[in-house]
């Protein structure tokens, strides 16, 4: 299995087998901690091939640099299948995500696992600034 695409983003849909993905990002800005992120979503796009065929567990954990959870991990079965003709398949994952909360800053990460084994992570900073020094153009705090 290759993983083809794995962001945070402010939003994604799976269009008809096209992964659509709206404002990939990596930092958070925030005033102050707890801060609380309104909306983002997780974007995935899976690469199978014959060997990967069967059953799988997918792992998604949101954890800061404690490896303390964030959130609840999601951790779906799903059943991998190629039609006789295919020498690959792939499948998009979007995962919405409403009101998430950092208690404090520093680097959280999104691990993505495999039947227990970790294939990826998608690294997140959250950010203390001071609004008064925030630089003309920069992103605008939560």
């Amino acid at each position: 299995m290759d993983i083809q695409v794995a962001t945070l983003c402010d939003a994604a849909v799976d269009y008809n087998g096209k992964l659509c993905v709206i404002g990939t990002f990596d930092q958070i800005f925030a005033r102050q901690v707890p801060v609380v992120h309104p909306s983002c979503a997780l974007a995935l796009r899976l690469c199978f091939k014959p060997g990967d065929e069967g059953q799988h567990k997918l792992g998604i954990a949101f954890v800061d640099e404690d490896g303390q959870p964030i959130i609840r991990p999601f951790e779906p079965v799903m059943e991998v299948r190629l039609p006789q003709e295919n020498i690959f398949i792939t499948r998009n994952i979007v995962l919405n995500l409403q009101g998430l909360k950092f208690e404090k800053t520093g680097t959280h990460e999104v691990q993505i696992s495999m039947d227990g084994q970790t294939i990826c992570s998608v690294p997140l900073r959250v950010v203390l600034v001071d609004p008064s020094q925030q630089p003309a153009g920069a992103p605008p705090l939560g």
